[in-house]
């Protein structure tokens, strides 16, 4: 396949040899080793309907996009390590609105890959992985869920209902990649952390999910002010008054009301402690979505102005979602082990510089979760 779309190329007198592109050339780093992976992922980005390019600029860049695809897998698997999906799934029923969110996120990146590997359009299905495990994964899902993979205790629910996604998520992927990344598929096959239903990701045949898209439109407001509140924490590092998220307070003025009703529906109240039903589970939690400490909503944008120093708040005019978002230094004392700030830290017998959250996860017997690789 690859062979043929390079040596096409030479008709107009852009030739790469795809050995060359696999081994590399005697010079690594003028002509560096990509793979065959990598040579097949650069095939499935191209629109053969139009011009084809290619050259060492376009594939740095596939190779990039081949490592975060690469990445992400990694990342899932290691937050895997102690799942077992007989024993420690979560009924769809139960998980928070973000994981049910995500699942039919998943269910419409695979609809899209399943079409347009059915109409030969490999390119589609390229973008659409591509975009999802860098976009809805990395830079959203996964950053998120940190807090709750390496803080909760191993067998707490939040971080069960976390892992159950990843499964599925994991599982629908390969099959996903398969076509066009196949020795990257089977190598994720191999070092799944459970007893594999097949020997080989190629014998598994295509995953079905059937997960509706859940509240996309609300979720897609959160993940738009997500960006207006790091834009502002990014002012505040500069400035040294943050240095972590987490050192944060948020000040938020919202004049749309149903943005406004959305964002305080995700605001808990004072406590860190999870409970079952309200958007204290500790997953749709406002000040965990953020990752920072503290969030408060006003009314007005002079309270913003009054409550943060003028250099560390973005206008509505010039937010993606049309709120006055200020930050400034979170209250309370820091918790030494997931360090959110809070001012019931050293409150606990025989715990004094942690939060309620994790005195609960330390007295189950948790600690903390041995770490797996950063995405």
């Amino acid at each position: 396949m690859a062979r043929c779309s390079l040596r096409a190329l030479g008709r107009s007198g852009n030739v790469i040899d795809p050995k060359l592109v696999i081994d590399g050339g005697k010079n690594q780093k003028t002509e560096p080793a990509f793979g065959a992976d990598t040579l097949r992922l650069w095939v499935s980005t191209v629109d053969y309907t139009g011009d084809v390019r290619v050259g060492n600029n376009i594939l740095k860049q596939v190779s990039d996009n081949y490592r975060k695809i690469r990445n992400t897998l990694r990342y899932i698997i290691g937050n895997l390590h102690d799942f077992s999906p007989t024993t420690d799934t979560v009924d769809y029923a139960d998980l928070p609105e973000l994981d049910r969110w995500m699942l039919g996120r998943l269910g419409e990146v695979q609809a899209e890959v399943k079409d347009a590997f059915e109409t030969f359009q490999f390119y589609r299905a390229s973008q659409a992985i591509t975009a999802f495990c860098i976009t809805d994964l990395s830079n959203f899902y996964l950053d998120v869920a940190k807090d709750r993979l390496y803080i909760s205790a191993a067998g707490e629910a939040r971080r069960r209902s976390c892992q159950t996604v990843l499964k599925v998520v994991l599982e629908t992927l390969l099959s996903a990649i398969a076509p066009i990344l196949p020795h990257m598929a089977e190598d994720a096959w191999q070092n799944l952390p459970w007893d594999a239903p097949s020997t080989s990701v190629f014998q598994a045949g295509w995953t079905d999910i059937d997960f509706a898209p859940r509240r996309a439109q609300e979720w897609e407001a959160v993940r738009a002010f997500r960006d207006d509140v790091n834009k502002c924490m990014d002012a505040a590092r500069v400035d040294k008054l943050v240095g972590a998220s987490l050192d944060a307070r948020v000040v938020v003025h919202c004049s749309d009301p149903e943005l406004k009703a959305t964002l305080q529906g995700l605001k808990p109240d004072g406590s860190m402690l999870a409970t079952s039903g309200t958007s204290v589970n500790g997953v749709d939690d406002i000040r965990f979505l953020l990752l920072s400490s503290e969030v408060t909503f006003v009314d007005s944008a002079d309270d913003v102005a009054a409550a943060c120093d003028a250099k560390h708040i973005i206008q509505a005019a010039d937010t993606e979602s049309g709120v006055v978002v200020g930050v400034a230094k979170a209250d309370g004392d820091k918790c030494e082990r997931c360090w959110f700030y809070s001012a019931s830290v050293g409150t606990h017998d025989g715990l004094h510089n942690v939060c309620p959250r994790c005195a609960a996860a330390v007295k189950a017997g948790g600690g903390l979760p041995e770490p797996a690789a950063t995405a």
